[in-house]
């Protein structure tokens, strides 16, 4: 009978939006994240997963286990009329937005960055913040109408600024700063769709210090009272912060080819100590010391371990798309720069005459004739470049050589997967990197 007893589940979306299912007493991570994709309707989530709060920290399920790992005493006692909050959030940050597929969850990626990007503390990068709400105005409101007169002082008063920036930047410089500059700002990206303003605001955000990351507070040493240390888990691999006076003081940028492994002890007596040392060894090129650091249990130190093993693999899974879709940028943005450099002399005379301007046609034959200079340049430099990519990866360790597809017909076959496939497909990258060495020592 205790098997039929019924849980309802509460599951908070990052846009505010809640969904309610109903489990089982001895159900598993997994029936909720199934319920969260049917009332979805997306066969994948891709980069988000389920959390709870704990220790005022998030904690992402392990889809393999009960649900009562998690709610504890409190899960077998309570009824079906009393919720259990979960959370729908990002787990694994990526790169570039169009690695995502589905509307509905690239949707969600782009709300749960814009919250972070509210709550961020990177004060040295005041000007990405401008970029950013320019980028969001964009995706949120197209394009800004142009008017006169007194319907433009209506125009600049079209979005609050605590929607799209950080509360000290306002504070900092003033409400009616932020609504004369940003539209300026925002009237520059006119054209741009809304699908690419949010494309454009992801890719932005991870240029953000604490934007695109995930922290977890940890102590230097067992009798601290406070978490100083925040270990962050980004795309490209750990930063490591100590947090001074509210401001946090990055110690250690690791890059997951720097990682040698991680590891957490799990001590034979059962106290609250066991389990709670959480090592961070690099490799021996760095000559770093071991880094030692102390989490609040041994059930933190056990999800924090897994999601830095999941990180790195989804890192290496993606890499080849990621490598795709910079080839299919690169190439787009190489098109507009030469056609920059073909002067149709017929067009330009016409358009001089229709602006009322007066030129020299010299000036057009000297720049088609430098375009060949140029372009052979240009690919000496991308020459070096690719000698030095090449050299960056003979130094990683126990990674295989990566091969660079050039080939035409294979970057096209990226267009069609991007631009021709359903939006709620499943990206499938095939990958043969072995991942980094991550211990577990008992």
């Amino acid at each position: 009978m205790r098997t039929k007893q019924k849980r309802r589940v509460c599951i908070l979306l990052p846009n505010k939006q809640h969904l309610d299912c109903t489990v089982t007493v001895k159900s598993r991570a997994q029936e909720v994240l199934n319920s969260v994709l049917k009332q979805l309707g997306v066969p994948d989530l891709f980069i988000f997963g389920l959390a709870v709060l704990r220790d005022n920290e998030y904690l992402f399920l392990d889809l393999g286990l009960k649900l009562s790992k998690y709610f504890g005493k409190r899960w077998n006692r309570s009824s079906i009329t009393v919720p259990f909050i979960v959370f729908l959030r990002v787990q694994y940050y990526i790169e570039n937005g169009q690695l995502i597929l589905s509307s509905k969850v690239q949707q969600l990626y782009y709300t749960e960055l814009r919250q972070k990007v509210l709550r961020s503390q990177s004060r040295q990068q005041e000007a990405l913040f401008f970029q950013l709400a320019a980028s969001a105005l964009q995706a949120d409101v197209g394009d800004q109408g142009g008017r006169d007169g007194s319907e433009e002082e209506e125009e600049r008063c079209y979005f609050l600024p605590e929607d799209y920036f950080p509360s000290w930047l306002i504070k900092r410089r003033g409400r009616e700063y932020l609504l004369q500059h940003c539209p300026a700002l925002h009237g520059d990206l006119r054209g741009v769709t809304r699908s690419q303003a949010m494309l454009q605001f992801i890719k932005e955000a991870g240029g953000l210090q604490d934007g695109p990351v995930t922290f977890y507070r940890m102590r230097q040493n067992k009798r601290e009272r406070r978490s100083s240390i925040l270990l962050g888990v980004v795309v490209t691999g750990v930063h490591i912060y100590e947090e001074v006076e509210g401001k946090l003081c990055l110690l250690y940028d690791l890059s997951w080819t720097n990682i040698d492994r991680f590891t957490f002890q799990v001590v034979a007596l059962k106290t609250q100590q066991q389990g709670r040392r959480f090592e961070v060894a690099a490799v021996g090129s760095l000559c770093l010391p071991e880094l030692v650091f102390y989490t609040h249990s041994a059930f933190h130190s056990k999800h924090v371990l897994r999601h830095l093993t999941d990180s790195h693999r989804r890192h290496i899974d993606t890499r080849d798309a990621v490598s795709y879709i910079q080839q299919l940028e690169d190439m787009e943005a190489s098109r507009f720069y030469n056609e920059a450099y073909i002067c149709d002399t017929a067009d330009l005379r016409q358009r001089l005459q229709t602006d009322n301007l007066t030129s020299s046609m010299s000036d057009c034959s000297a720049a088609a004739g430098t375009s060949k200079a140029w372009s052979e340049e240009e690919r000496e430099e991308e020459a070096e470049e690719d000698e030095e990519y090449f050299t960056e990866f003979e130094l990683c360790v126990d990674e295989p050589e990566e091969v660079f597809v050039d080939d035409p017909a294979e970057v096209s076959w990226l267009a069609e997967l991007i631009h021709v496939l359903s939006v709620d497909g499943a990206v499938v990258c095939p990958s043969s990197w072995e991942a980094i060495t991550m211990e577990v020592k008992f």
